[in-house]
């Protein structure tokens, strides 16, 4: 399972996409500033609590959480995860 909460516009958010689409992953994404009302709340909620932080991207595969567009480490997870 691999989930990205990201921003619809920025440039690191839309690297990781581009990434998981390159490797032909199939991934949940929530684009937070698309949300409103409670599911934004919602979300920036499980951004915080996976981070610490409100910073994007942050990317989810098995449980493995990385912060920001790091090829290396969603690489890792995802031959981790297969």
């Amino acid at each position: 399972m691999v989930k990205v909460y990201s921003l619809s516009t920025c440039p690191w958010c839309k690297k990781v996409k581009q990434f998981l689409d390159d490797q032909n992953v199939q991934y949940d994404v929530v684009d937070v500033d698309l949300t409103q009302g409670e599911e934004q709340k919602k979300a920036l909620e499980e951004v915080e609590e996976l981070t610490g932080k409100r910073a994007f991207p942050v990317t989810v595969i098995n449980g493995t959480v990385i912060q920001g567009f790091k090829q290396e480490d969603i690489e890792g997870a995802l031959k981790d995860e297969a």
